[in-house]
């Protein structure tokens, strides 16, 4: 079985996890398949954003293998290459990535959720954090991420309990921006990346590092990050662009919907 599917189109690439019959789950080779995967996206200039999702409504992915690890081990905790950690490989890229919840997304899978810049989910979706559970400190960003998304009560709770976390109440705590029926789910994952596909690709790729590497700082820093970026970028906007893209926006205000 090809354990990632990655399909292209109009340039959006979509990854799909194809281990539906073990819920996903993150094995050696699978994890090694989606750094291929990232890859061969972050070589391809066509490509302005992408998706990532599971196969079937079941789970995006239920972490980790356990039956794997049950043999092998946890290995060492240090290391944090993008061919072992795929949160790793999907944040290197430097487009958009949507992440399309489709069904659980728990522990490891849960902080591969989170290594998305945008995550929207269907009504399947649920997130667990059952670290605590199994007995096993989380290494791919999850204890230091989930409490800046969602606030610390809330993540001490997710955290300390391993309770599931529903698509409805993810969307009302901020974790996913939507929340959609199975089969509108990746439908409307496509429409959000296309549209991020229309931005200026160099444009798109320096605003989200500088959103990304700003968040990583407290804010007067990020503030001060900020003015050193826009200053070497907007310095080379000449006005002409601007006034071109003005008149988009004011065309893109008329022919939009809602």
């Amino acid at each position: 079985m090809t354990l990632i599917l990655l399909e292209k189109s109009d340039g959006v690439a979509t990854i799909t996890l194809n281990r539906p019959e073990a819920m996903n789950a993150l094995s050696h080779d699978l994890r090694s398949a989606l750094f291929d995967a990232c890859e061969d996206i972050a070589g391809d200039s066509n490509i302005r954003a992408a998706i990532i999702t599971g196969a079937g409504e079941r789970a995006f992915t239920a972490g980790l293998d356990l039956k794997e690890l049950g043999s092998s081990g946890l290995g060492p905790a240090t290391d944090q290459a993008p061919g072992s950690n795929p949160c790793k490989a999907l944040e290197k890229l430097e487009i958009p990535v949507i992440g399309a919840i489709n069904g659980v997304a728990i522990t490891g899978g849960f902080e591969l959720a989170l290594a998305c810049d945008v995550r929207i989910a269907s009504t399947n979706a649920r997130f667990a954090d059952t670290h605590a559970r199994v007995g096993i400190i989380p290494g791919w960003g999850l204890s230091q991420k989930l409490s800046r998304y969602i606030g610390l009560s809330r993540a001490c709770e997710m955290s300390f309990t391993g309770q599931f976390l529903d698509a409805d109440t993810a969307r009302s705590w901020g974790l996913v921006n939507h929340v959609y029926a199975p089969d509108e789910l990746m439908p409307a994952a496509k429409v959000l990346a296309a549209d991020m596909a229309t931005i200026d690709p160099i444009f798109l790729k320096t605003y989200k590092k500088l959103i990304r590497d700003g968040y990583d700082r407290n804010f007067k820093d990020a503030m001060a990050l900020e003015t050193e970026v826009t200053n070497a970028y907007n310095s080379n906007v000449s006005a002409e662009e601007v006034e071109q893209r003005r008149l988009e926006v004011i065309e893109r205000g008329r022919t939009q919907k809602g």
